[in-house]
């Protein structure tokens, strides 16, 4: 009896050791040498397991490559449903996402090597940046439905929970984007703040340079 218990609970970890195998090869393989220089054949050959194998596992290449940030959305969703239930749902996503970013068992997108390298790659790359938002749009349809559960409402009814979402997913992409674009992959945590700032019109606009003028413009002799 105890055998038959065991032997479930064996396969999966071998199942689990394996997708965790392939997804580890196509990060390596992609970021090394490009997503259109590698077929699914070579992540499953890196892997040592043959091509069947891998496609049940993963639906393509891109998937397979985007599986280390798939849980991402987990991490935020487990942090909103720990926020305190009087807390107003916008700032509670606020504050879940910074949890998230500040957890150093989560390990978040700053603090876990080359997933910069990845977020880059995936702004570059129009079926790797497609299959990204589709991660993306599953964790929101999770995290609507915490937030509705914390107002107590029907999210087919009620519009709040999704608007709530679709404007704290909003600034966390924004955020995202503009980490990307800066190559700076410590500002992550500050580029999140300045963007739900700027979501809730708090964002303070720092003065701009003084526009120099010549002394002598506009004195011209006669």
């Amino acid at each position: 009896m105890n055998r038959e218990r065991k032997t479930p609970e064996r396969r999966s970890r071998k199942a689990r050791r394996t997708r965790d195998t392939l997804a580890q090869a196509a990060f390596e393989l992609v970021l090394d040498r490009g997503l259109r220089e590698v077929t699914v054949e070579e992540i499953a050959e890196r892997a040592d397991v043959d091509r069947r194998t891998f496609s049940r596992y993963f639906t393509s290449k891109e998937a397979a490559v985007l599986n280390s940030v798939r849980g991402d959305g987990d991490r935020i969703n487990d942090a909103l449903r720990a926020r305190p239930a009087g807390e107003p749902p916008l700032t509670a996503y606020r504050r879940a996402v910074l949890d998230w970013l500040a957890d150093p068992e989560a390990q978040a997108w700053h603090r876990r090597p080359r997933i910069f390298e990845l977020l880059v790659l995936a702004e570059e790359e129009p079926t790797l940046y497609a299959a990204f938002h589709h991660i993306r749009v599953d964790a929101q349809e999770d995290s609507v439905a915490i937030v509705a559960e914390r107002l107590g409402v029907d999210p087919r009814q009620d519009i709040r929970p999704a608007v709530t979402v679709a404007a704290g997913a909003g600034a966390l992409l924004a955020a995202q984007a503009a980490w990307v674009r800066g190559g700076c992959p410590e500002e992550l945590p500050r580029l999140v703040e300045r963007a739900f700032d700027a979501l809730s019109g708090e964002l303070v606009q720092e003065p701009a340079e003084p526009a120099s003028h010549s002394t002598t413009e506009g004195n011209g002799t006669s």
